[in-house]
């Protein structure tokens, strides 16, 4: 055990070599919220007068957003990608035949993943509070949330990356992993004002982990009076962590039962 979590560091210091020299990957799994987060506070600058009486500006509103959707970027999206084309290219197969532990594999991919999230949220905070002066949380229970929430949504997203790998090639697995989360971060209140999407939508929304993750987020950077614009009324912290835990226990499972080192067709 102890090899495979030595060589499971090690994969992850090669898994963060990789990464970076992908420039398009980094963009937009890395780059991309705090670019995002950039443009709407720009473009949103005369902001309702209301919501700035009540200490919330255009960056403060969307930073909840911005940062669920990094985090299912960076791990969801990013990992369906890079293991699809680590199998169809080979890689997999290449390092299934060496002496190297399947766990540590595994490991350096979460590895990844963690070590990439902290960096972009911290990235992402910084610029929200330097460059847009938004409030960030002054007590300890507001960032203890952000911790679980954050670890909750970055596992569940790891491990539904590798299993929604195994469902294309890498010639259309990003078309696959891009189009459906893009809908989501419309529907899950990441580019649209949650409060003004349809209630049909927000059903819809509630049966995927982003929209929880995103109000995960935002029970953690908005004022406790904006908990009233929820589904619920509510923060509904116990239901956030019931339902990303679920998704996470079910993303495991379909990891662990569908898996494929190989491509298909392949010997």
């Amino acid at each position: 055990m102890t090899q495979a979590l030595v060589l499971g560091w090690d994969r992850t210091v090669l898994e963060l070599k990789m990464y970076a020299r992908e420039k398009e990957s980094v963009f937009f799994s890395f780059l991309f919220p705090i670019l995002l987060l950039t443009l709407f506070a720009v473009v949103s600058a005369q902001f309702d007068e209301q919501a700035r009486s009540n200490g919330m500006n255009a960056a403060r509103y969307f930073l909840p957003g911005m940062a669920a959707a990094g985090v299912l970027l960076t791990s969801f999206q990013t990992v369906a990608v890079t293991v699809a084309l680590e199998r169809d290219d080979g890689t997999l197969k290449r390092l299934r035949s060496t002496p190297m532990p399947p766990v540590s594999y595994f490991l350096g991919k979460v590895g990844l993943v963690l070590l990439s999230s902290v960096a972009q949220l911290a990235l992402l905070l910084v610029v929200a509070r330097l460059a847009f002066d938004v409030q960030l949380p002054t007590d300890a229970s507001r960032w203890l949330t952000l911790g679980w929430v954050f670890t909750l949504s970055a596992f569940a997203g790891t491990v539904l990356g590798i299993a929604y790998s195994s469902i294309a090639s890498a010639r259309s697995i990003g078309v696959v992993v891009g189009g459906p989360l893009l809908v989501l971060q419309f529907i899950s209140g990441v580019f649209i004002l949650f409060e003004n999407i349809p209630d049909w939508l927000k059903q819809l929304a509630a049966i995927f982990p982003l929209k929880w993750i995103a109000q995960g987020m935002r029970s953690v950077f908005y004022p406790d009076s904006m908990a009233t614009k929820e589904m619920a009324g509510a923060w509904e912290h116990s239901r956030i962590a019931l339902v990303l835990t679920l998704w996470a226990v079910s993303g495991l499972v379909l990891c662990v039962t569908t898996f494929r080192w190989f491509r298909r067709g392949s010997v």
